[in-house]
């Protein structure tokens, strides 16, 4: 068949967007349209019934849910309301949540991403750059230009490094089939393990790229489970080498406690289960080079 799979959004999502008339919204609803994503609603209280872009914006994401079925949503929504609007979204059937805003209080998220798992539905974030799968389908605030279709899926907690990377891999000659953001929050919703058990079940990845940082342990735990239950080769790139230890960095993720989450523990969980760590970015290209020759 020839079919070109990607993981969790393609270009049959149906994407509605939150907070579409704000600065924000607009501009990266306009980005993600000229990117090819099939936006069918839009929600703004007070908002409905006017058009942003052809897109039709209404008032309540129940409201645009019945009008036009969306099934994945992206908030563009202060912190404050961010709760309010993703579990508006959820209950209304979402099967996609994408929470770009960051400053999302702790107990907000734990409860945003605990409903989630109820209702069998996948967040993506907080405070990450989104999720695209190449040449399909992009939700989120990444730049267009870099994300061309290919065999290589990359997960990544920082949204700058990913973009260097990919746009790194492009120039090589080597293209995506779906990234995703993580985020840099302490809470996330779809953690390492969680992707790279798609990637693992995806026709189109040949290759996984990891892109992490220091602090907490999720880099370790995704050692663990490659170990186990990965056969595509990985390759990991962890920002924060040259952090001092104990001092706070720029993701609430990227603390340092207690000896955990170091630099070069993390290098020595993934090398240990055969994973390539890659010292800079541009040796990325390099090394994906050597695998998929």
């Amino acid at each position: 068949m020839g079919l070109v799979m990607a993981i969790f959004i393609d270009e049959k999502t149906r994407v509605m967007v939150q907070g579409i008339t704000g600065n924000q919204g607009s501009f990266h609803a306009r980005q993600m349209l000229a990117y090819g994503s099939n936006i069918v609603a839009g929600v703004s209280p007070g908002k409905g019934g006017r058009e942003v872009e052809n897109v039709p914006v209404f008032d309540t994401a129940e409201a645009a849910v019945a009008a036009q079925e969306p099934d994945a949503s992206i908030l563009f929504v202060p912190a404050a309301f961010a709760k309010d609007g993703a579990l508006e979204a959820l209950s209304a059937g979402m099967k996609v949540i994408v929470m770009i805003t960051e400053g999302i209080p702790v107990h907000d998220a734990m409860e945003v991403i605990d409903y989630a798992n109820r209702k069998n539905a996948v967040v993506v974030g907080p405070n990450t750059f989104g999720i695209v799968s190449s040449n399909k389908c992009k939700i989120g605030i990444m730049p267009n230009q870099i994300y061309v279709g290919g065999p290589i899926g990359v997960v990544a907690r920082s949204g700058t490094l990913s973009y260097e990377i990919v746009a790194n891999l492009k120039e090589a000659g080597y293209g995506t089939s779906t990234v995703v953001g993580m985020g840099g929050d302490r809470i996330l919703g779809l953690n390492f393990i969680n992707v790279l058990e798609e990637f693992e079940k995806d026709s189109q990845t040949e290759l996984i790229v990891m892109v992490g940082e220091i602090g907490g342990t999720a880099e370790e735990e995704a050692a663990e489970y490659i170990k186990n239950n990965v056969s595509k080769p990985v390759i990991a790139y962890l920002a924060g080498k040259s952090a001092p230890p104990g001092k706070r960095m720029g993701h609430a993720g990227a603390i340092i406690e207690r000896g955990k989450g170091t630099f070069d523990g993390k290098v020595k969980a993934l090398e240990a289960v055969g994973v390539k760590v890659a010292e800079l970015p541009f040796q990325v290209p390099e090394m994906a080079k050597e695998i998929l020759r």
